[in-house]
């Protein structure tokens, strides 16, 4: 048995007696949540907040425009920007899905970077528009998630120690053979930060209207010139970037507010709710109250601003 299988054992003894429920859960340690489904689910669409995912039994596949990614015990998943994609779950004939997700800190990212030295060092580079990344796992970075574990198990631990442990994943994760995809948060272009401003307003101010045009002449380019960057990040254009906020948005109130389509709909910013249910139909594959009937048949309520489905974060966090 190798050093890394060995830490993934471990990885899944400590997951199955602090991940109780299925669900997203938070964990004691700040920037980090547990998830656990106790069984495999269809395609569905999710969307992620940015983070790296260590699962340590079972399987996830993502599918994000042409592109298609695993992320299972052999391979973690780097997500730098808060993407909308679809992904489906797999339990382990051994037992459920279990993973724990790691929040990206973009002070922690820069404090490293910096220290670190110059860019590149220690792995090879990953394209710098590449926003999601499928990785092998080594033993060095297993062997930190098993401590981070492990300091969770006792509340001064996890508060003392959790912190610099998972300073040292992120770390690990830098210096891995896909690091480049990190390091490339640090090294944008000016193209790539206004891209990530437009995200940013679409996240905060998604209620509002909006405008390709007007969002290209704040960010100083042509409309074709921002809907370029924009796909080469999020392998969709802004307006269906957008679109696919709105209705995650909306889905979340319905199952957490238990407003109805109608109200959900103008809080997210549509003034037509006949189109707001066509669209929501067409990403979800159902109405608005069957969706809502499903997950919360399926997975409840975690508490305000977060829905627990099966590893994927639905929040105002999100952004």
């Amino acid at each position: 048995m190798d050093a890394h299988e060995k830490n993934r054992r471990r990885m899944v003894e400590l997951l199955e007696q602090l991940a109780t429920l299925d669900g997203t859960h938070e964990s004691p340690v700040e920037g980090v949540k547990f998830l656990r489904s106790g069984r495999s689910l269809g395609r569905i669409p999710v969307m992620y907040e940015p983070s790296i995912v260590i699962v340590a039994q079972g399987r996830k596949r993502g599918y994000l425009g042409d592109q298609r990614f695993v992320y299972d015990a052999r391979n973690y998943l780097t997500l730098t920007v808060p993407l909308p994609f679809e992904c489906e779950t797999e339990t382990a004939a051994e037992g459920p899905f279990l993973a724990i997700a790691v929040r990206i800190d973009l002070a922690l990212l820069s404090e490293l970077v910096m220290r670190m030295g110059a860019p590149g060092r220690g792995g090879e580079s990953a394209p710098k528009e590449s926003s999601v990344t499928a990785t092998p796992m080594d033993a060095a970075l297993s062997d930190a998630v098993v401590r981070l574990l492990e300091s969770m198990q006792v509340p001064i631990d996890a508060a003392v120690l959790g912190p610099q442990i998972l300073r040292e994943i992120v770390y690990r994760v830098l210096r891995g053979r896909r690091g480049g995809a990190l390091q490339s948060l640090m090294q944008m272009d000016t193209a790539r930060i206004q891209v990530h401003r437009v995200m940013h307003r679409m996240h905060s101010e998604y209620a509002k209207p909006f405008e390709v045009t007007r969002a290209a002449t704040d960010a100083g380019m042509s409309v074709s010139a921002l809907h370029h960057h924009f796909k080469t990040m999020t392998a969709t254009s802004p307006l269906q970037y957008l679109k696919s906020v709105r209705l995650h948005k909306a889905r979340m109130l319905m199952v957490q507010e238990s407003v109805g389509a109608a109200i959900a709909a103008e809080r997210v910013g549509y003034e037509s709710a006949s189109q707001f249910s066509r669209e929501f139909k067409r990403l979800f594959g159902m109405s608005p109250v069957h969706e809502t009937e499903r997950l919360r048949a399926m997975f409840g309520v975690a508490r305000a601003g977060e829905l627990r489905v099966s590893g994927a974060v639905l929040s105002s966090a999100a952004g």
